[in-house]
């Protein structure tokens, strides 16, 4: 295998086809699929086992993404989250060619808003150039699109799971701390849902990820307990209160 993908779910069944398909489309296909899932009570495994991948239990992202990880052969591993699709047949090929030509250890890519508003596509295009900007002094790597060669997500021992806030960046922000080099790609782009956007409203998710990149900048990771309100649970919200 050339690629492990690794997917954290907990109740997809919405979003959770569109990606295995997309994936299933590319010109890439030496690939393997992980999903850890996490104890979901929608049809998530029922359309996983669909697509053939292999299922592992899973939990929040950064230990389903560990779990996941375990279990992965390829000496590569790109972590997506289930919200996320491959707009191009060559995404996987084109970012993995890129990333071995610019002998990167831990890499991610630019992102855009697969739907929404005019306001969705200013704040990517904004997370874009910062992210650019700040590249190689403050490393910042989304967990919903994430390559890192396996030897390096084995020698600083996967995401640490005490971390309960971007421990995604505390992730890619470790390995750069030990040596190994990360790049944000730019021969494709990785198109995302603005469900999260849509569901916590624009400007106070703005506001968290501001505060929260301060308090990390100041105190460090957060750790054990989350800063916020967080659900990974994606049911529709009606079926969620009825539980």
């Amino acid at each position: 295998m050339r690629l492990s993908i690794v997917i954290p779910t907990k109740n997809e069944e919405k979003l959770l086809p569109r990606l295995l398909g997309s994936i299933r489309n590319q010109s890439l296909q030496d690939v393997e699929i992980i999903v850890a899932d996490a104890e979901s009570t929608d049809r998530t495994r029922e359309i996983a086992a669909s697509f053939g991948v292999r299922i592992v239990e899973g939990g929040m992202p950064g230990p389903g993404r560990n779990r996941g990880a375990a279990v992965a052969t390829a000496d590569t591993i790109v972590f997506f989250d289930a919200d996320v699709f491959l707009p191009r047949s060559t995404f996987l090929e084109n970012l993995l060619a890129e990333m071995q030509r610019r002998e990167a250890d831990i890499a991610t890519c630019r992102v855009y808003a697969a739907e929404g508003k005019l306001v969705d596509h200013v704040m990517h295009g904004a997370y874009n150039v910062f992210t650019i900007a700040t590249e190689r002094i403050l490393p910042h790597a989304p967990g919903f699109c994430l390559f890192v060669r396996r030897e390096v997500h084995e020698r600083i021992k996967g995401f640490d799971e005490d971390v309960v806030f971007a421990e995604d960046h505390e992730y890619v922000r470790r390995a750069v701390k030990r040596g190994y080099r990360f790049a944000i790609l730019r021969d494709s782009i990785i198109h995302v849902s603005v469900r999260r956007l849509e569901k916590e409203g624009r400007a106070t998710l703005a506001a968290k990820y501001i505060y929260g990149e301060c308090a990390m900048l100041a105190y460090g990771p957060f750790k054990h307990r989350m800063p916020f309100s967080y659900e990974f649970d994606h049911r529709p919200k009606k079926e969620t209160e009825s539980n």
